[in-house]
């Protein structure tokens, strides 16, 4: 099993590689992202707007823990109660844009992870399909 620290370094450097990609943008706090569809739809998302995505999230390593997609079924959230890297996406997106998003540890869920599906220190990848702002 790797050591936390060797965890941590590794998903450090995967975010520095991605940085140097061509077709990835960055945003505040050290989020990047690619855009894989651009949306037409208009408005715009605020921290206390409520808004319906669809979404998968995995690891560096490809491990899924969470994915709208599978169960056929977007998810409706209030912007200002999520992990501020998906916050700092989309605050950026239109509806019907889709970004892939890589957001660093200490943007998603730091040192401490969430649950047994999230080590901490983990490098979050989110599939982001902006749908409608509510």
């Amino acid at each position: 099993m790797e050591k936390k620290e060797e965890y941590k370094q590794r998903n450090e450097n995967y975010m520095v590689n991605i940085a140097k990609q061509e077709g990835v943008n960055s945003l505040r706090g050290g989020v990047y992202y690619k855009v894989i569809k651009s949306g037409e739809g208009q408005g715009t998302v605020n921290p206390r707007s409520i808004v319906t995505c669809h979404y998968k999230g995995s690891l560096i390593d490809g491990r899924v823990f969470d994915n709208s997609y599978d169960r056929h079924c977007p998810e409706a959230f209030r912007v200002n109660q999520l992990i501020s890297g998906f916050q700092i996406a989309l605050v950026n997106m239109h509806i019907g844009d889709r970004w892939l998003v890589y957001i660093p540890s200490e943007m998603g869920y730091g040192e401490r992870g969430a649950g047994r599906d999230i080590p901490g220190n983990s490098t979050l990848l989110f599939e982001i399909e902006l749908l409608n702002i509510g």
